[in-house]
């Protein structure tokens, strides 16, 4: 094990749950690589204790911090300063601390094109369809918008945020060339329309996290011209990765995102870029 000194500086990632995660053996491997004095860990944090937590990590000089799900916009107020594309989607899976000063933003949207560019695949060659609206789904709808990718479709529920998402939808469409619109996933008829318009599908839910086997869309509705991605990594495959390929369909999953957002973070902490390929090799 590394030799920790009093001169450690502490970067985690605080999530809900948090113990799945590859982040700290990923961040940890590369500081002991570049000789960098730090260490990362995961805490799980439940939601009415996050203010206390996040006042606790200010306490004692954090030096760095991701946000997974559900803490992603949770964190906003508590921050100095957001970056545009944080500030644009109103997420934030990094903190950066510069003085004393706590600044989001997001690399979860680089990290997800990252992680297509790695596949081979440019995706302002594409018609998105996403299913989700939330902190990662933000992310990638600005970073793509703002990317070049022209048409993309938002799949999201109707409950009391649906009007959150149309305006959302909006403001990346006046302020990039992309033209975003929004869906009622939840209505069959609209989510197959939207699918069959995409050439591009992701899925930014957590439908099919963990132990869960449900898929937001059904294989009837895929074709095997039609890429099929999750940001799920846990676990590997996914119902509905695992009846995309069946079709023939190309897939990826959310590790290579993980990865990509988490070495843009790296940088981003200490100024230097993460070892990547040794990364991936070691633990992908």
């Amino acid at each position: 094990m590394r030799k920790i000194t009093g001169h450690t500086k502490l970067y985690c990632l605080l999530g809900h749950p948090a113990a799945h995660s590859i982040s700290p053996a990923m961040h940890n491997a590369a500081f002991e690589a570049q000789g960098h004095d730090g260490v990362y860990l995961a805490f799980d944090i439940e939601p009415d204790e996050f203010p206390q937590a996040i006042e606790g990590l200010k306490a004692i000089h954090l030096s760095g911090m991701n946000l997974t799900m559900p803490y992603k916009r949770d964190i906003i107020p508590f921050l100095d300063e957001l970056l545009p594309t944080a500030r644009l989607c109103q997420a934030v899976n990094t903190v950066i601390v510069r003085d004393g000063r706590w600044i989001g933003t997001s690399t979860d949207g680089q990290g997800y094109l990252d992680s297509l560019s790695a596949m081979g695949i440019q995706p302002q060659d594409h018609s998105i369809t996403i299913l989700g609206a939330g902190g990662a789904a933000s992310a990638i709808i600005a970073q793509a918008a703002i990317d070049g990718v022209r048409e993309i479709h938002i799949g999201k529920r109707r409950n009391n945020t649906y009007d959150e998402a149309l305006h959302f939808a909006k403001q990346v469409s006046d302020l990039t060339h992309a033209s975003v619109t929004v869906f009622p996933m939840d209505e069959e008829d609209a989510l197959r329309d939207a699918v069959h318009e995409a050439s591009l599908l992701i899925n930014a839910t957590n439908v099919g996290m963990e132990e869960d086997l449900r898929t937001p869309v059904p294989a009837s509705m895929l074709r095997k011209d039609l890429i099929v991605t999750d940001i799920i990594y846990h676990p590997e495959e996914t119902t509905l990765l695992r009846e995309a390929k069946a079709l023939g369909c190309t897939t990826m999953n959310g590790k290579y995102m993980l990865l990509y957002q988490g070495a843009a973070s790296y940088e981003m902490w200490t100024g230097q870029k993460m070892p990547v390929e040794d990364i991936k090799a070691a633990l992908f």
